[in-house]
């Protein structure tokens, strides 16, 4: 026996677990980087409520004259979309999930096409075609049924995947009993899928507090629209404060609802039995009823913008202009900055969370991820508060928004991708005498490729969507893709619109489609009933 025991403790203490809650000391500087990244994320919005705090104590808390009709707007916007939205992704989610008919895998994978087209470019070309043919296109409604069109793949997406997996032996017991499709979603898919549905409906309301272009176009006076207004052009900033404060306060709620109901999502599918529910065969008049509800709204969402392309095709040659290229260049260079910025950052983030037991090191990373959440408009005016005293590059400042607001976009798949990775790898690396840049190296980097890319994608793609962050905090007379398309729609200059217009679209039907193998592999699934 004494002859073994000394190689007993040697490895031990350092590959028992990657996640050890021993302080290793060549994992310092790994913790030290993410806590780093961590205080730049959460730094902006930190000062932004620093700057409210002092602003009451002082007495000059200020909502500025139109800040109640702008929140009163913003919520009433919020209640329309979360209902039309929630409504018109829990349908299709129904219908793509557990009918079939034909032409059902392609209009799933038709879903997210939305998300490729930005809300303000469809509220433009909705106004345009609607003064071509005497229709006025203004107001809440109006702009309900856009952000509807524009968000309702979130809803789609969560509650897709919640039908498919829950509810199997409840599904098979209606079908013998007789009970049809509508009912058995009534009684028993529904109530299993209102978590989900309810996240979905969360994820959209942040995106309806962040948008500012599509809210300016239709007229709706709003909390995103009134921080820029109060700011830049009324000179107002306890003003602006105010609203940014009432907004990220909104923004909270939608936040901490979404994660408990996510976490009421995974208790429910743990509750009942697993594999993919059965399907219901449609055919006839309902096959065609189900076919229009899954098609209309990706034509119109998309299609809209594509029919006034149509209809200015005859001025697509005099709109170019040789400064295009230049636009081109800019939003370009800044969404592959940001997509690198935020890969690393969010790298650096997730492998800490890995290799850290430390529960004040996962809530960290976790609020540092936050920032999805943030409307452009509240993240800019933090920015510009706090990179104003140390004179900050305009180019810094915005390339330091995009990572915080993009972060968890590039998070979320590698923390998912991470999980699904069993310990035992990182032991056997750390055992074999290892240290973590090299495991990172060697194992993570090869294993994560593709959510690494796909995070790097999407986060790109949204930097040249992205409008009232940009429109805040660029430098004078530095226009992007996205701000030229806006203020062209603003001067009702349309047709000179086209190109950046369609050059943005092709960038985010090039997003959507990052997603598009994940729902093929799901559609291609053998159906349980044969």
């Amino acid at each position: 026996m004494k002859s073994i025991s000394p190689s007993i403790p040697c490895p031990l203490p350092q590959c028992t677990s990657p996640r050890g809650s021993r302080w290793v000391p060549g994992r310092r500087l790994l913790v030290a980087g993410a806590l780093l990244v961590a205080i730049l994320a959460l730094l902006p919005v930190l000062g932004l409520v620093g700057e409210g705090l002092q602003g009451l104590r002082n007495g000059n808390a200020s909502l500025g004259s139109d800040g109640v009709s702008q929140l009163r707007g913003t919520l009433v916007l919020l209640l329309g979309t979360g209902f039309a939205g929630g409504l018109l992704g829990t349908v299709n989610g129904w219908l793509l999930a557990n009918c079939r008919f034909p032409g059902r895998r392609w209009l799933r994978i038709a879903q997210l096409l939305p998300l490729a087209s930005p809300s303000y470019l469809l509220a433009a070309t909705l106004v345009d075609l609607g003064s071509l043919h005497g229709l006025r296109i203004h107001g809440l409604s109006w702009g309900v049924a856009v952000m509807a069109l524009s968000t309702y793949p979130y809803v789609f997406l969560l509650s897709t995947e919640s039908f498919t997996i829950c509810g199997r032996r409840q599904l098979e017991a209606c079908r013998c009993l007789g009970v049809g499709p509508w009912n058995s979603f009534r009684r028993i898919a529904l109530p299993m899928a209102l978590p989900a549905i309810g996240a979905g409906v969360a994820l959209m309301g942040m995106e309806v507090v962040n948008d500012y272009g599509a809210v300016q176009l239709l007229g709706i006076p709003s909390l995103s629209a009134g921080i820029l207004q109060a700011w830049q052009m009324d000179g107002n900033p306890a003003g602006a404060v105010g609203l940014a404060l009432i907004t990220l306060c909104i923004v909270m709620l939608l936040v901490f609802g979404e994660r408990r109901l996510r976490r009421r999502s995974r208790r429910w599918a743990e509750g009942v039995a697993g594999g993919e529910s059965p399907a219901w065969h449609l055919e006839g008049l309902r096959a065609v009823l189900a076919q229009v509800l899954g098609g209309i709204p990706p034509l119109l969402s998309l299609g809209i913008p594509l029919i006034w392309a149509c209809h200015n095709l005859g001025q697509l040659a005099a709109g170019w202009q040789p400064e295009l290229l230049l636009l081109t260049a800019r939003s370009l260079t800044l969404g592959l900055t940001a997509a690198v910025l935020t890969g690393l950052a969010a790298l650096l983030l997730a492998i800490a969370k890995r290799w850290s037991r430390s529960r004040w090191l996962g809530s960290v990373t976790f609020l540092a991820g936050m920032g999805y959440a943030i409307p452009g408009a509240v993240l800019a005016l933090a920015l510009l508060l706090l990179g104003g005293p140390w004179q900050l590059s305009p180019i810094l400042l915005l390339l330091w928004g995009y990572s915080d607001r993009f972060l968890a976009v590039g998070k979320g798949g590698l923390d998912a991708a991470l999980e699904r990775l069993s310990p035992t790898l990182d032991e056997a690396a750390t055992g074999l005498g290892l240290r973590w840049p090299a495991v990172l190296r060697r194992v993570h980097l090869p294993l994560l490729r593709g959510p690494l890319l796909v995070g790097s994608l999407l986060v790109f793609v949204d930097t040249v969507k992205e409008l009232p962050l940009t429109l805040a905090v660029r430098p004078f007379d530095f226009d992007t893709l996205s701000i030229r398309v806006f203020q062209y729609a603003s001067d009702e200059r349309l047709a000179a619109a086209l190109w950046p217009a369609l050059m943005i679209l092709t960038l985010g039907l090039l997003a959507a489609t990052a997603l598009i193998p994940k729902l093929s592999r799901e559609t291609d699934q053998p159906s349980s009933s044969g």
